[in-house]
């Protein structure tokens, strides 16, 4: 299913991304070397439930899925990359942390995932691969406008990730975003120009560039959810929903500058 929303739903999805995007950056600030996955799981749902939203990942039980997930937030650490189930994990300086995080708010769904290095380390590896990905959304984001192509999203992402040298796995990628998270059509990172759906306004997308080292190849943990790189390799995620407008891309999932919680 395809959903478009009209301009007078479109505040609402509004709200949802600021939730979203203010979680994030409250859990960002609060993660320090010693932080544990389950805490930042607790602080979410705190957060979500103090806000009268809802979870998409508790009851969230996919094919590819160990189901249901039965947790708030994804917490991926180093060569974790997707789905992270949170678990009794105590960050260490120079940690690559991923955090995804999908909620429904006044009935709309809002995705977004920020990566970042924990503590006071700044291993280069981590720092390029994060740049990337941010580097590589904002590219997607420039090319989403009314009558452009999927592809051209696609196409756009998947250059700076080739570009920076970075393998593609095309199996999990963005999506259509509306009153349910994960909605058709679907975005790879990468992609050729002026093929796939027509974009119009009132679609929402949500973007997600994420990136391995040295292979575009993911493993499962025992846990039925985290994807890991085959190798061992760091990875990175980042992530936005963006509604396509009359005049092209808007961001919902930036912070509001509040304090969630």
């Amino acid at each position: 299913m395809i959903e478009i929303l009209t301009p007078a739903e479109l505040p609402r999805a509004r709200a949802a991304g600021a939730l979203v995007a203010d979680i994030l950056q409250t859990l960002r600030s609060r993660t320090t070397v010693g932080t544990n996955l389950l805490d930042l799981d607790r602080w979410a749902a705190e957060m979500i439930t103090a806000a009268g939203a809802t979870s998409c990942y508790v009851d969230y039980a996919p094919s590819f899925g160990r189901g249901p997930f039965g947790h708030h937030i994804c917490t991926a650490v180093n060569d974790a990359v997707l789905h992270g189930l949170p678990h009794d994990r105590a960050l260490a300086d120079g940690d690559l942390l991923t955090l995804d995080l999908a909620v429904v708010h006044q009935g709309y769904a809002a995705d977004s995932a920020i990566s970042f290095v924990v503590g006071t380390s700044r291993p280069e590896e981590s720092v390029a691969l994060i740049e990337t990905t941010e580097r590589a959304l904002a590219a997607g984001i420039a090319a989403a406008r009314p009558g452009a192509r999927l592809g051209d999203l696609s196409h756009a992402i998947g250059s700076v990730l080739t570009e920076a040298g970075y393998p593609i796995n095309l199996d999990f990628g963005g999506h259509g975003i509306g009153s349910t998270m994960h909605q058709d059509p679907h975005v790879a990172n990468g992609g050729r120009p002026g093929r796939g759906y027509t974009l119009r306004p009132g679609l929402l997308l949500a973007l997600e560039p994420w990136v391995m080292v040295d292979t575009d190849e993911l493993v499962t943990d025992a846990d039925g959810w985290t994807l890991r790189s085959a190798t061992g390799c760091r990875t990175a995620h980042s992530e936005h929903t963006i509604a396509i407008t009359e005049d092209g891309a808007e961001v919902l999932t930036l912070p509001s500058g509040r304090v969630a919680g």
